[in-house]
Order: C-alpha cells, then sequence, then structure tokens
C-alpha cells in the first residue's frame, strides 16, 4: 500500500487538494503540529555525531541564509511579493522527507538527516529576524515586537520535538527506539500535510484570483528556477566534499509544509505560490531522480548478468 502512495502521492494529494480546498483549508491550524510531530519522528533516528558542523554544512547554512536575503534585496526593487515568494524557497529548511530519498539515491541518510536536524533548528532562530523585517516593509509595527511575536510562535514548532527527543532519550530510550522503528507515520503525516497544503494553494489562487496573471506565473517560474538551481549547486558542493546526492536533498528538497505556513502567517499571501509549486517541481525533479536511479541500476544489472553468461560461456 505505502509503495502505491510512494509513487502516486503527489498527483492523489492534488486531486484531493484541489477538489475540496473548502474543506481542507478549515483544517490549516493542524499543519504546525504536522510539522513538529514529523521532526519528532526525524530527530528520534539521529545521533549527536550526525549534526557536528562541518564545512559542508556552513556552506549549505549560507546559501540557505545569505543566499536567500541576498535574492530578496535583489528582487525586491521589481516586486515585492516575487521577492518574498523566492526568499522563502530558498530561506525553507530542508524536508523531513529528505533522508528518505537520499537513501533512494544511494546517499548518505545520516548526513541528510543530521542537516534536516541542523537546518531546521538554526532557522527557528533565524526565520523570526527575516519574517519580521520582510513582513514590517512599509508599516509602523515595531520590529523587536514583531521579532518576538514570531519567535515565541516558530520555536515550539521547529524547538520542542528536538528537546523532547533528548528528553525522551534519557528518560525511556526504549520508547525512542518504537518511534525510529516506525517511520511510515512520518510519511503519512506528510502525506495528510501536502494534501492540506495544496488545498491551502489552491483557496488563495481561487481567492485572489483578480490579482495580476503575470505574477502568478513570475512566481511560478522563478520558484522552478530556485529549485532546480538549488538541487544543481547542492549537488556540485556535496560533490567537493563526496556526498553529491546528500548535499543535492539538503539543500533542493524544502520543507514546504513549513514554508507556506510561515508565508502564508506572517507575508503576503499570494507569495505561498512560490513554495506551493515548489512542492510540485522537487517532487518531478525526485520523481526522474528516481527514476534514473532505477534505471541505471537496471543496466548494471543487465551488463553484470551478460558478463556472468559470457564468462560460463
Amino acid at each position: 500500500m505505502q509503495n502505491i502512495l510512494e509513487r502516486y502521492i503527489l498527483p492523489i494529494a492534488m486531486v484531493i487538494g484541489i477538489t475540496f480546498y473548502k474543506q481542507l483549508y478549515l483544517f490549516s491550524p493542524f499543519l504546525p503540529i504536522l510539522i513538529s510531530l514529523m521532526l519528532f519522528i526525524t530527530y528520534s533516528r539521529i545521533s549527536w555525531k550526525d549534526i557536528q558542523l562541518t564545512k559542508f554544512h556552513y556552506i549549505l547554512l549560507s546559501i540557505q541564509y545569505i543566499g536567500s536575503a541576498i535574492v530578496y534585496l535583489i528582487l525586491r526593487p521589481i516586486n515585492e511579493t516575487l521577492a518574498q515568494a523566492v526568499m522563502i524557497c530558498i530561506l525553507a529548511s530542508t524536508a523531513t522527507s529528505a533522508p528518505v530519498i537520499a537513501g533512494i539515491l544511494g546517499g548518505n541518510i545520516a548526513t541528510v538527516a543530521g542537516y534536516s536536524m541542523i537546518s531546521n533548528v538554526t532557522l527557528s532562530v533565524v526565520a523570526p529576524i527575516f519574517l519580521s523585517w520582510i513582513g514590517n516593509t512599509g508599516t509602523s509595527i515595531n520590529l523587536i515586537d514583531s521579532f518576538w511575536h514570531i519567535l515565541l510562535k516558530v520555536t515550539p514548532v521547529l524547538i520542542l520535538p528536538f528537546v523532547l527527543v533528548l528528553i525522551l532519550r534519557r528518560i525511556t530510550p526504549k520508547f525512542i527506539k518504537i518511534i525510529r522503528s516506525a517511520q511510515n507515520v512520518s510519511f503519512y503525516l506528510w502525506a495528510i500535510s501536502l494534501t492540506i497544503v495544496f488545498g491551502q494553494v489552491t483557496q488563495f489562487v481561487i481567492t485572489h484570483h483578480n490579482d495580476s496573471l503575470i505574477l502568478e506565473v513570475s512566481i511560478a517560474i522563478t520558484s522552478l528556477i530556485t529549485c532546480l538551481l538549488q538541487f544543481y549547486f547542492g549537488r556540485k558542493i556535496g560533490r567537493k566534499f563526496d556526498r553529491t546526492i546528500a548535499g543535492g536533498q539538503g539543500l533542493g528538497q524544502k520543507n514546504t509544509v513549513l514554508a507556506i505556513w510561515l508565508t502564508q502567517t506572517y507575508l503576503n499571501p499570494i507569495a505561498t505560490l512560490g513554495p506551493g509549486t515548489y512542492v510540485l517541481w522537487q517532487n518531478l525533479v525526485n520523481s526522474w531522480q528516481i527514476w534514473r536511479k532505477k534505471h541505471k541500476d537496471k543496466i548494471e544489472q543487465q551488463i553484470a548478468e551478460t558478463k556472468i553468461e559470457s564468462e560460463v560461456n
């Protein structure tokens, strides 16, 4: 059953999300809880040695934080909403499902899982700074008050799962082992979250259908370009550290559920189309990577079998 869902979850989530967007939009308040649960399950399978910061991590974090700020400043004179949409696609932390995809592609699961934790935990501090600054552009709201407001809302979602894992590892390690062995639960939580997200995006598109079509198309196109560039540079950077797949998934595969929640809550709702379409692009990239990997493995297996047959004959 899960194999079928893994193969068709994207179109299933899209169809359900678009069809029942009015009903699913009512479940939006539950997204932070789903995000926390997914992070809790992901953190449960990470050891301390997996989260030691290295040069590889610093480079990816620099692109995530410094790169997103630079891109925002470049695009802001063109269009504020477009700048926000692209910025959040770069600022967003690594997806909790990234280690799973990395494993399928033959990459180092621990490295991606470790970076996912680092990315999400550091975002709890960086996101309030970015969002309070950008969200207050052109307003008279006190920047410091806005920062603390966002910090108090974002930190529990990203940090609480990490703290709970640390506490439970000392109090009841057996429970953590059970959670670690139940990784399928994380997939189903992600599937539910993805469906709600598509419902949210559909709701916003319909609600703001009178807004500029050119802007919406521009956001979708720049989201695609941003996605492809992050996968490309992630793999290129990872190759220098013998972590090609980890680099690509760590930088390119984003926690779009979290990104959409942050955008809807603190930025221009139209900017939601950025991470909203990024969901589609990154899943298409992952599908292509998985197909290429399986196709390559099949060819290598055929070559090996042919070689064995020729040696026998």
